[in-house]
């Protein structure tokens, strides 16, 4: 079965990291998975929260958020509802781990660093876009910081990996990388898999949406994720390199 915009299922789509998009923030990038669209910030303050003071080691956290009409419909502004939702913590909260496995947090000195996410336009991957493009911003807000002789450590030594995530599933039977939103309404298995530059598992989430999975599909999803989650560590060195 033929994938909705003519991919091999081993196939990321096509991937851009705009950094400095934002002018105000210390780090800013703009990542770009398919039609989805993710503005990621990263915004230095000095200090931690109370609960760290005096322990020498610095903070990594994020924000996530889609703008109400990121998607075909408008959704309400969860400020205007009053709370946010249980989906917007959980993916707060996985990019905010995801990011601190890059980052050597004693190195960072009692800085701490918010990486805000806010989805402009969604077409599936949503949260793997954000932690992609995340880590490029968090590495600008780490170069600005050392610039400002505010780090205890080289850059090199406080992003000392990189990470990147991406989505895979079974879809009509088949294993594919990068699902577009199209694809993950119909997905029979979804997961969505953070790995580092080398292929280490920061964290792995998967569901049997439609039914369960054997060994050898999740075998082969994970080879699928790995494979991508270094060609985008690859690209996000390309971004960092200009």
């Amino acid at each position: 079965m033929a994938r909705p915009d003519g991919r091999t299922p081993d196939r990321l789509r096509p991937v851009t990291l705009t950094r400095g998009w934002s002018s105000h923030p210390e780090g800013s990038v703009l990542v770009e998975f398919g039609g989805t669209r993710v503005l990621c910030t990263a915004s230095v303050t000095e200090g931690v929260p109370r609960w760290r003071k005096g322990s020498g080691l610095g903070w990594v956290t994020a924000e996530y958020a889609m703008l109400p009409r990121a998607t075909t419909t408008r959704s309400d502004r969860e400020s205007v509802r009053g709370k946010v939702g249980g989906r917007t913590h959980e993916i707060s909260r996985l990019i905010g781990r995801s990011l601190r496995a890059a980052i050597d947090l004693k190195a960072l000195g009692e800085n701490s660093i918010v990486l805000d996410c806010d989805v402009l336009q969604a077409d599936g991957g949503t949260r793997t876009a954000a932690i992609t493009g995340s880590y490029v911003a968090l590495h600008d807000a780490v170069t600005w910081l050392a610039g400002r002789k505010a780090l205890t450590g080289k850059v090199e030594k406080v992003m000392h990996r990189s990470v990147a995530a991406v989505s895979v599933g079974v879809v009509a039977g088949e294993a594919r990388l990068d699902l577009d939103y199209a694809e993950d309404v119909t997905a029979e298995v979804d997961m969505n898999v953070v790995c580092t530059g080398t292929g280490e598992f920061v964290e792995v989430q998967g569901t049997g949406e439609a039914g369960v999975f054997a060994r050898d599909q999740l075998d082969a999803l994970l080879d699928l994720a790995v494979a991508g989650c270094v060609d985008l560590a690859e690209a996000q060195r390309e971004a960092l390199s200009l």
